[in-house]
């Protein structure tokens, strides 16, 4: 029997949680999607299927102020860049998808960031 990787068993909790968690135009979907060197992060309005916001790590303007976007600074930067440019487009309330991932290390990082720079969840 092949033992299921650690990937797969991410994909489980997040198709687990996306049956209950869905963007809409009042409250859309903060979706986190985390990689070994970088974080990205999208405000998703499902209801009419569009991404309203983005922000990454691979950003110029994040890039300039983080050399490596693996680590936890570079989250929480990526963290406030969503919340000005969410804040920027007059979203307020969003709903936050950790995309599977654990609540811990990185994507705390960021989900206190965007917190911090005034975006509510």
């Amino acid at each position: 029997m092949a033992q299921e990787s650690r990937n797969d068993r991410r994909l489980a909790r997040h198709s687990r949680v996306r049956k209950t968690i869905n963007g809409t135009p009042e409250r859309p979907r903060l979706c986190v999607y985390r990689s070994l060197k970088n974080i990205s992060v999208q405000i998703i309005d499902d209801v009419n299927k569009i991404t309203l916001v983005s922000a990454s790590t691979l950003d110029k303007d994040i890039v300039a102020q983080a050399a490596y976007g693996g680590n936890k600074d570079a989250a929480k930067l990526v963290g406030e860049a969503i919340a000005k440019r969410a804040l920027a487009k007059g979203i307020e309330t969003v709903s936050f998808d950790r995309g599977g991932f654990l609540y811990h290390g990185r994507v705390k990082e960021l989900a206190d960031g965007a917190r911090q720079a005034g975006l509510k969840f």
